[in-house]
């Protein structure tokens, strides 16, 4: 199933990511927006892949794999990107390495966890913290272009990836809780 279209999409996610860091380093409105967009994009093959895979009956080892992977690339380039270049600064750097620290330990633990073949499923809470990590991103990708379009996309952005990073505390906490009863 190396070429099946859910892994096609999860493999283009992961292709947009080199082309969102070149876009985020030029300089002008239409720039954020590129780098808005195609994360965006990034960031919604995420919900297709999974649907294609389900519909068209095309789950696989690889995708199950593959996809929080490309998710992980893409959030945390992202999140690189703007703290690199201080979109994200001061104190919200402490939300953005809440998040990025979580996500390498979630997946270092369901690494562990696969080995003792124990299945870790998504909870719905994880779910919501991507959905919040993923506009908070969007919104501060488009900063400051979108500022002149939605003057609180600042505001917005901050607030939600604050929101991101205690739900990724929290659903952290969820997951160590649950691997800690097969490990112990």
């Amino acid at each position: 199933m190396l070429t099946s279209l859910p892994n096609l999409v999860t493999y283009f996610r992961i292709l947009l990511v080199p082309v969102l860091v070149v876009t985020f380093y030029f300089e002008g409105d239409w720039a954020r927006w590129s780098a808005c967009a195609i994360f965006s994009v990034a960031a919604l093959t995420d919900l297709l892949d999974g649907y294609l895979a389900r519909v068209r009956k095309e789950q696989s080892e690889l995708g199950r794999m593959l996809d929080p992977i490309a998710d992980k690339i893409l959030i945390s380039t992202a999140l690189l990107l703007l703290v690199g270049l201080k979109v994200i600064n001061g104190i919200s750097v402490a939300a953005a390495v809440i998040i990025l620290c979580r996500e390498v330990l979630v997946s270092g633990l369901r690494e562990h966890l696969a080995e003792l073949q124990v299945k870790l499923p998504v909870s719905v809470l994880a779910k919501w913290k991507t959905v919040a990590q993923v506009v908070a991103v969007g919104f501060l990708l488009s900063l400051p272009a979108g500022e002149k379009v939605f003057p609180w996309a600042a505001e917005l952005g901050f607030m939600l990836l604050w929101c991101a990073a205690i739900l990724t505390v929290y659903t952290g906490y969820d997951y160590f809780r649950a691997i800690a009863r097969h490990v112990i």
